[in-house]
C-alpha cells in the first residue's frame, strides 16, 4: 500500500504585543489609510525583547502535538521552516527538538522564505511516502521584525512575527476513507500532492542585504514591490492549476483556499484569476500581516479551530517568497 501523510493536528502561537498601523505612523511616514489601501493590513504581532524564533516554534509545535494527542516522544522528524533562525548555526529546529522532549529521529531547518512551509510540507510528505518517517511535526516560525528597516515604509509595514505547526502521520492510502465515505486517489485523506519551484534569476526582487558570508551582518529586507506583485499573481495561478490537474480536480472542487498571507491585493487578484469566490479564501493578513513561513499554518489553525475546515474538505495551500520560490500543496483534510 502507498503511504500517505495525514494531518493529525494543528497549533499556532502569536507574540503578545500587537502593533497597529497608527503606532507605525508615529515612527515612519505612513498612515493607517495608506497601509490598508495597499496591503489590507491593520495590525501585526511583534516578538518581545528576548523572545526568539525557537520560542515561537516551540509553543506552536506543543499545541499541535496536544491537538493531535501525540507525545513528542513519538516524533521521528521535526522540520522548521524559517528565515530568522536563533543563530547562524546550529539549526533552530534542534533547539525546538530538545525543548519538546523529542528523543528520536532528526530535526533540521528549511529556508525558502515565505514559501518555506510549502517546501517543508513537500519534504515531510516525501519522508513519509518513502517510509523514512512515521510522525512528523512541521513548523513555520518567524521573528521577521528583526530583519526590518523601520525607516523603510515600503517594507516595515508589511511583516509580523508568529508561528504555526502541523503534525503529520503516516497512513496507508485509503485507511481513513470511511470517515467521509468516498474512495479514490484524490478522495482519500492526506496530502494529495506538492509542487515547488524557484527562479534564481529573480533573487534581486526580494532579499536581505546582509549575511554571514557577504557582509558579516544580519541586514534588512529590500523589495521591488511592483515586480514581486506581478510575479506572484502569475506564478501562483499557474501552480494552482498544475496542482489541480495533477489530481484530476477542478477549481470548483476546492473547499478552502489557504494562501500565504502576503498582501490582500495579491490574494484578491490571484483568487479572481482562479475564479475562486471570496467566501472560500482564508484571510488573516489584516490581523497577522505577512509572517513569512508562519502565515499558512497560522491561517490553517484559525480556520480549523473555528470550524471552517472540516474532515473531508479539500484544502489548497500556496505561497511565493524570496528567491523567487513558490509552491502549492493539495491536502484532503
Amino acid at each position: 500500500m502507498i503511504k500517505r501523510s495525514i494531518v493529525a493536528g494543528c497549533g499556532s502561537y502569536l507574540p503578545e504585543r500587537v502593533v497597529t498601523n497608527g503606532e507605525l505612523a508615529e515612527r515612519v511616514d505612513t498612515s493607517d489609510e495608506w497601509i490598508v489601501a495597499r496591503t489590507g493590513i491593520r495590525q501585526r504581532h511583534i516578538a518581545a525583547e528576548g523572545e526568539v524564533t525557537s520560542d515561537l516554534a516551540f509553543f506552536a509545535a506543543e499545541r499541535a502535538l496536544e491537538h493531535a494527542g501525540i507525545p513528542a516522544s513519538d516524533l521521528d522528524l521535526l522540520i522548521l521552516a524559517t528565515t530568522t533562525p536563533d543563530q547562524t548555526f546550529p539549526a533552530t529546529a534542534t533547539k525546538v527538538q530538545h525543548r519538546l522532549g523529542m528523543i528520536n529521529g532528526a530535526a533540521f531547518d528549511v529556508q525558502a522564505v515565505c514559501s518555506g512551509f510549502v517546501y517543508g510540507l513537500a519534504v515531510a510528505d516525501n519522508f513519509i511516502k518513502v517510509g523514512q518517517a512515521k510522525t512528523v511535526v512541521l513548523i513555520g516560525a518567524e521573528t521577521f521584525s528583526r530583519l526590518l528597516d523601520w525607516q523603510d515604509r515600503g517594507t516595515c509595514v508589511l511583516f509580523g512575527d508568529g508561528a504555526g505547526a502541523v503534525v503529520l502521520r503516516a497512513a496507508e492510502n485509503g485507511e481513513d476513507e470511511d470517515e467521509f465515505g468516498e474512495t479514490g486517489h484524490n478522495r482519500g485523506r492526506g496530502v494529495l500532492s506538492t509542487h515547488i519551484y524557484s527562479d534564481g534569476s529573480t533573487s534581486d526582487l526580494l532579499y536581505v542585504d546582509g549575511g554571514p558570508s557577504s557582509t558579516q551582518t544580519v541586514g534588512h529586507v529590500r523589495m521591488n514591490g511592483r515586480e514581486v506583485f506581478r510575479h506572484a499573481v502569475t506564478n501562483l495561478a499557474e501552480i494552482v492549476h498544475e496542482s489541480l490537474e495533477a489530481n484530476g480536480l477542478a477549481t470548483d472542487d476546492i473547499d478552502w483556499f489557504v494562501p500565504h498571507q502576503a498582501n490582500k491585493r495579491i490574494l484578491d487578484r490571484t483568487a479572481k484569476k482562479l475564479g475562486l469566490p471570496a467566501d472560500k479564501i482564508v484571510v488573516t493578513v489584516e490581523r497577522h500581516a505577512n509572517t513569512s513561513a508562519a502565515s499558512i499554518p497560522l491561517a490553517l489553525d484559525e480556520a480549523l479551530k473555528d470550524g471552517r475546515i472540516k474532515t473531508g474538505d479539500l484544502v489548497l495551500l500556496e505561497a511565493m517568497g524570496g528567491g523567487l520560490t513558490w509552491g502549492a500543496g493539495l491536502v484532503r483534510w
